[in-house]
């Protein structure tokens, strides 16, 4: 068991004739189920030709008509990112992974005002998301594969590296993941803390979760909120940026702290009056976790 992918999932990549989805394809096809699982390319200009055997479509609705994918992943560069979600949305996928960082804020607006606008079933991770995990059954991103072991918790971040520190301190445990996913660092972005907690809520075969946030807005608390009263599963937590000065950037497009709610120390207090257990140090993490089993 997982959530939203596992091994017979079939993925279409967006962007499959540049160099970084390329590579990142490569990879994953050589990761669990990959061989089978990444079964199309899309590039209107390279339609009918292949790459290392995986054909290439001129649309998406096309590479889903003839390979039945349900999953795409989009490497297409900031500035065709947006169009390439949309058009992911309009074929009716079940779901997009952006793994694009930069795209505009306003292309962001754009793309969540007309998915909700046509009621899109579609769901969207990212932008700017290293992606998702299911160990030993399929990778779709750009995570390494190898730190990642089969297990029962559930990992959740909004940074790529912590995702993988938490991971990899989950497999030296002696533990493992049932999924890791990475809802991405911009300030619009699709899948947020809350939906991925209630997916591991309602999988069974996931004992816990560990929650990773950052400075700047709202989604954690939200999240807490909502584990407080209807979460089974314990859930410990980790907010990077406690130093972070307020009004400055601070890597992600969305850690920014506004207001007084989104700091790090702000987001830690409701956690914990949550009932989320929380660390201010990134190493124990792995530790925290192992203490609430």
């Amino acid at each position: 068991m997982s959530i939203l992918i596992n091994k017979n999932t079939k993925v279409i990549t967006q962007g499959i004739t540049g160099k970084t989805g390329q590579f990142h394809t490569r990879m994953c096809r050589e990761y669990g189920n990959g061989k089978n699982a990444f079964v199309a390319g899309v590039n209107p200009k390279r339609a009918g030709e292949d790459f290392e055997g995986i054909p290439i479509f001129s649309s998406v609705k096309e590479a889903k008509l003839h390979t039945g994918a349900t999953v795409s992943v989009i490497y297409v560069p900031p500035a065709g990112a947006a169009a390439a979600i949309l058009e992911a949305v309009e074929a009716n996928l079940e779901l997009v992974i952006c793994i694009t960082e930069g795209i505009p804020v306003k292309d962001m607006l754009e793309v969540k005002n007309k998915m909700s606008s046509v009621n899109s079933k579609t769901l969207l991770l990212g932008p700017n998301c290293p992606g998702l995990i299911t160990p030993d059954e399929i990778k779709i991103g750009i995570m390494p594969g190898h730190i990642h072991r089969k297990g029962r918790i559930g990992v959740v971040s909004r940074s790529g590296t912590l995702t993988y520190e938490a991971v990899a301190q989950v497999t030296e445990l002696g533990l493992g993941q049932s999924s890791a996913v990475g809802i991405g660092g911009d300030p619009i972005n699709g899948l947020k803390h809350i939906d991925i907690l209630k997916f591991f809520n309602d999988d069974p075969e996931t004992d816990a979760v560990i929650m990773i946030g950052e400075i700047g807005g709202p989604d954690e608390v939200n999240a807490a909120i909502w584990a407080k009263d209807n979460m089974k599963k314990p859930v410990v937590g980790f907010i990077a940026g406690v130093t972070a000065p307020p009004g400055k950037r601070m890597g992600h497009a969305g850690a920014l702290i506004s207001g007084g709610a989104d700091t790090a120390s702000a987001k830690l207090k409701v956690m914990e009056e949550c009932g989320i257990r929380t660390t201010r140090d990134p190493s124990e993490m792995g530790k925290l976790l192992k203490s609430v089993l």
